[in-house]
């Protein structure tokens, strides 16, 4: 798949394309018949279909110091959308100037004089445009007057959930916040990641008989709720892709039994040894163990580290350990 950003970076041999435009946050499902309507539309006309997106987040900028959660990182969205059939991903630095573009001007700016839009699919609740002045019905106007097509997709559902809710990138934050990993998972359709860095800690674990991976994840970054998890550590190639995957025991929190005050996630690799300090690395949170607890003494910590590994393995379906 092809990756540019800003506009001026568009390739010049790019042709007519099919576009689709979103923040497209964790690329859930929703968004995932969204953008596979997209590819077919694209198919069927024999053009290239173009992701576009943004960075930072559009609220950050309309109102600073909202930035909501971030469920997947530019790399892991690359990934995803490529997996779903998108030939390329444009991400627009997403600047004050940007925000005051009206409807007009980005239709014809963006859509028509820098993508060569020969269709635009978008959700039905799909807003752009200084002010999101600018909605499905003003994008078809544009299209008739400048030349694409338009498809607004209804917003898909989960009526597995309590409830039948809508899914949105706002809900499966929600989930993940509150540490309910089976319906974020639901919503994704996959376990929520979170993705980072190994990183230097302070090496207590290996201490204990359980030696963890430091994530260091971006800022703004959706990190569950404090508690024990079991769930995956998926280990990166350089361009963001995602190699090789291990079951994990994964702790979110400040460690209080040692009366930690920075919120770290750390997880225990299972039947693994081996130095993971500088990869790149995926945490997947499949489901939530407990919640974080402070213990009496460090005899008690390992006792319900040992209970969580053995937790894990029953959660994933791996036998015992041998």
């Amino acid at each position: 798949m092809r990756r540019w950003r800003g506009l001026a970076a568009t390739p010049a041999d790019l042709g007519r394309t099919v576009v689709t435009v979103g923040m497209y946050d964790g690329v859930h499902r929703g968004h995932q018949q969204l953008i596979g309507t997209a590819v077919a539309r694209a198919r069927a006309m024999h053009r290239p279909c173009v992701l576009v997106t943004f960075d930072p987040h559009p609220t950050e900028v309309v109102r600073p110091g909202s930035h909501p959660a971030i469920l997947t990182s530019l790399d892991r969205k690359a990934e995803l959308v490529a997996g779903l059939g998108v030939d390329a991903m444009c991400v627009i630095p997403f600047t004050p100037d940007f925000s005051r573009l009206t409807p007009e001007e980005f239709a014809h700016g963006v859509l028509v004089e820098d993508l060569h839009a020969a269709a635009v699919v978008v959700g039905e609740n799909f807003t752009y445009g200084h002010r999101a002045a600018g909605d499905v019905t003003t994008l078809a106007q544009e299209g008739r007057r400048f030349g694409f097509a338009v498809e607004g997709i209804p917003l898909a559902g989960d009526d597995s959930a309590d409830g039948a809710v809508t899914i949105s990138s706002t809900y499966i934050r929600a989930c993940v916040a509150a540490g309910d990993m089976e319906s974020a998972a639901r919503a994704l359709g996959r376990p929520h990641r979170v993705d980072g860095v190994v990183v230097r800690g302070d090496r207590r674990g290996r201490e204990l008989g359980y030696p963890t991976a430091n994530v260091e994840s971006p800022p703004f970054t959706a990190i569950p709720a404090d508690g024990v998890y079991a769930g995956a550590l998926v280990t990166r190639a350089p361009d963001g892709s995602t190699r090789d995957s291990a079951p994990a025991a994964i702790s979110v929190g400040t460690n209080p039994t040692f009366h930690g005050s920075r919120r770290t996630v750390e997880a225990y690799v299972l039947d693994f040894a081996g130095d993971l300090y500088g990869e790149h690395v995926g945490v997947e949170f499949v489901s939530r163990l407990r919640p974080m607890t402070s213990f009496a003494g460090v005899d008690a910590l390992v006792a319900a580290m040992a209970d969580d590994v053995a937790r894990t393995r029953t959660v994933l379906g791996l036998p015992p350990a041998g």
